[in-house]
């Protein structure tokens, strides 16, 4: 045992032998409040910096929002004259959201940031809050568009406390309307209410769905699906503190988990003249995830839907003929690990069956191929390469073209930057339409001889150009100016690569500085982490504020690295947009989030700058990111040592089961408990904070509650911060002070930089108003 005096001896001694560093002072009081306000005070300093554009329906006109003196206008460009004009009146759509939505919009902050004409050009439609609204441009009336289909969870499991939409479907030659009664299909003569029942095997445990009823061309048959019922799983979530009342409320969800059942789809095919039933043999499509609904080819002989086996490890294209109801696999993928649904796509060519243009990663990169319909033999390859396919914009069968964007293609540059491109059915002409070094988002006129290519990079502000069909220019259309955020202080990322685990692969990242920052002092790091297998999330284009489906963007990084911290964000393997292997190694794997990468791509960064504390590493994140920061913490607690986790899944079984099911397979085995928080607190060794809003609708709220569990029951110091009302992005609250935004800074400063933050009740406050 070593006595206190020898204790304070050793201390004394272990202080002067080490290097002398030089740290940043505490952060007081105005520290916190101006990195919490940045975002704010730098937002609208930019100029012309715009959106993607969008295309009227007649291709004479396109828009766009870009940033303007205060704020963002919609503007529209004639195509062919190039005049400008204001989009729509936006005083009016904020006269007419204040209304809808009970307090005050400002016109040139308008709550959304893209929108299309409807209404016969006289409203605009838009998404706000994951909701599509629409407004009519004389401020008349705001409003939610209301859907009349039945809702699904998660797109699997239909919710029968809503009725069906049972509108009757009129045939296309306009002699028929079909519809359900007592569970069963009926036809009746148009404009008439007398039924002819198509069916009689139709129960409420076995009905059928009236919103799958699919008319032949030729109006002589239809299909649609009798539906078996999947488990009708609901979460509960008390909220604590309405608005509207004193007492609490109980919320319901119908929200199906991995290993659920799901609705089990079987089509039946029916000839209206002959009045005969066809229940299609399943033989080929066993144990649904999903079924498609049914598409009719244009001449009516026979019928194709998309099937995915569950478990994700085989997708095919079911054609089904008309006169015999025999089905047979027009596509057919299997997969070791999983098919990655997300880049799904398929193109039935000249809408007969006879080709289909069909996304594959069976060569190990998500490649286009031509299959031939009858026999699902590959004709041939489309593209080949070392390079990913991300999107399909166009298929021309007429010129038996397909217009297309991908990454990687272009040597020396980043692999992830988006291009676009067009290539013939054969594979040959492949054609470069987008050549400068950036990321780009193309949007095509619906004619496809012009096209707006918005291109930016993090260090380069979004530029706009119309471009012809060749790629020729016709104009730069706005050139964004950030040189008053630029005298603001603002400087780009640094993008930093390094190898990844197996020595050869780059790991892209990028690193983030304090303003003031001083090349002789030492910073503590913080990563910012999402590693969804779904996407990539290291920002490639230019706009650095507001939050993205992968957590912060730039200037969020940037708040807290003001604080005295060097803040990071790295694509590890696992992550989507690189090869198949690259992304492949989150199957059923999802507690390695791409650390092994991660870690090295922190070391080669200490190696190259003395700044970088490599000892002092912390980590933040939501959701997925939320699970990552957790195992962070659990599994490689000698790296990582201070966690901020947000809303996160973390046990993949309490989770959805359209994300969970995708990557770690069916049915639920030992790869859900190897990546669960839940299972592994007991190994936590660093310092925790869980943040989680009360009524995510994204992750169930008791994965957060069952971490707390288990991290009592092994006897673990932790934090956390619930806020009544929130939602799964639980990161922005209102008030002076972000509070949510402060608590996570103040949790850093104190557990990672080693320093008090203010005393925050001490500093006056308001009574807050009586109700």
């Amino acid at each position: 045992m070593i006595k206190t005096g020898a204790r304070a001896s050793l201390l004394a001694l272990a202080l002067s032998c080490a290097p002398t560093l030089l740290h940043a002072a505490a952060p007081d009081e105005a520290a916190f409040t101006r990195s919490i306000g940045l975002r704010q005070s730098w937002e609208y300093l930019t100029r012309d910096v715009a959106w993607p554009a969008h295309w009227s329906e007649d291709g004479s006109h396109f828009f766009y929002r870009k940033t303007v003196e205060g704020g963002f206008a919609f503007e529209t460009v004639d195509a062919r004259t190039l005049a400008r004009a204001p989009a729509f009146d936006q005083a009016k759509v904020a006269q007419g959201l204040t209304a809808a939505l009970g307090h005050p919009v400002d016109a040139l902050r308008l709550p959304f940031d893209a929108f299309d004409y409807a209404g016969d050009g006289k409203a605009i439609r838009f998404e706000m809050d994951e909701q599509s609204w629409q407004c009519q441009l004389d401020g008349s009336r705001c409003a939610p568009e209301a859907s009349h289909q039945r809702p699904r969870g998660f797109g699997v499991v239909r919710d029968l406390s809503v009725p069906a939409d049972n509108h009757p479907r009129l045939s296309p030659d306009g002699q028929w309307e079909a519809l359900v009664e007592d569970d069963n299909l009926v036809i009746r003569k148009a404009g008439t209410t007398e039924p002819v029942r198509l069916s009689t095997d139709g129960s409420a445990g076995d009905f059928y769905d009236p919103e799958t009823i699919e008319w032949s061309p030729d109006s002589r048959h239809l299909m649609l699906y009798r539906v078996r019922p999947g488990y009708q799983r609901h979460v509960l979530r008390v909220e604590s503190s309405p608005a509207d009342q004193k007492q609490p409320i109980l919320r319901s969800q119908l929200y199906p988990k991995p290993g659920d059942a799901v609705d089990q789809e079987q089509p039946v095919l029916f000839d209206v003249a002959q009045r005969r039933e066809t229940v299609i043999d399943a033989a080929l499509f066993p144990n649904p995830y999903q079924l498609s609904e049914p598409r009719w080819r244009k001449d009516g002989q026979s019928v194709e839907f998309d099937y995915d086996r569950r478990g994700f490890q085989q997708a095919r294209v079911i054609a089904v003929d008309a006169a015999t109801g025999t089905a047979h696999a027009a596509v057919t993928e299997d997969a070791k690990t999983f098919f990655y649904a997300d880049r799904r796509f398929v193109h039935d060519v000249n809408g007969l069956g006879n080709e289909i243009v069909w996304a594959s990663e069976r060569d190990g990169w998500n490649h286009l191929y031509l299959i031939d319909g009858k026999t699902g033999r590959v004709k041939n390859r489309i593209t080949t390469g070392d390079w990913v396919v991300r999107d399909v914009v166009k298929v021309d069968d007429a010129r038996r073209q397909i217009w297309f964007a991908a990454s990687g293609v272009n040597a020396g540059e980043d692999p992830y930057f988006k291009h676009y491109y067009r290539i013939d059915f054969d594979g040959r002409h492949l054609t470069a339409l987008t050549p400068v070094k950036a990321d780009h988002n193309a949007a095509f006129s619906p004619d496809m001889t012009m096209f707006v290519d918005n291109y930016s990079r993090v260090d380069l502000p979004n530029v706009s150009e119309l471009h012809r069909a060749d790629g020729s220019l016709v104009a730069t259309i706005t050139k964004g100016d950030i040189s008053r955020l630029t005298a603001a202080g603002f400087k780009p990322p640094e993008v930093f690569t390094a190898k990844g685990r197996d020595g050869k692969t780059d790991i892209w990242g990028v690193v983030v500085r304090p303003r003031d920052y001083d090349p002789a002092k030492k910073y503590p790091v913080i990563e910012n982490i999402y590693a969804g297998p779904h996407d990539s999330f290291v920002p490639k284009d230019f706009w650095p504020f507001g939050y993205h489906s992968g957590g912060d963007k730039v200037i969020g990084m940037q708040e807290q690295a003001d604080l005295g911290f060097i803040v990071v964000q790295i694509d590890g393997m696992g992550t989507a947009n690189r090869s198949k292997a690259f992304q492949d190694v989150a199957w059923k794997n999802l507690a390695d989030s791409g650390f092994p990468d991660r870690i090295l791509w922190h070391k080669a960064m200490a190696a190259r700058d003395p700044s970088y504390d490599i000892g002092r590493v912390g980590i933040y994140g939501a959701s997925a990111g939320g699970q990552s920061t957790l195992n962070a913490l659990l599994f490689h607690g000698d790296f990582y040592k201070v966690g901020v986790a947000y809303a996160g899944c973390y046990d993949n079984r309490m989770d959805k089961i359209s994300w969970n099911e995708q990557w770690l397979g069916w049915p639920v085995d030992q790869s859900y408990a190897a990546a669960s928080g839940v299972d592994n607190a007991w190994r936590l060794t660093g310092k925790l904070l869980l943040i989680d809003g009360e009524q995510d609708s994204n992750v169930d709220p008791s994965s957060t509650g069952q971490v707390v569990n288990a991290l009592i029951n092994a006897n673990k110091d932790f934090e956390m911060l619930t806020i009544p009302g929130g939602e799964h992005t639980v990161g922005r609250s209102t008030g002076p002070i972000d509070y949510v935004a402060r608590r996570q800074f103040g949790f850093f400063v104190r557990n990672l930089l080693g320093e008090s933050t203010p005393n925050w009740n001490i500093i006056p406050a308001q009574a807050p108003k009586a109700p």
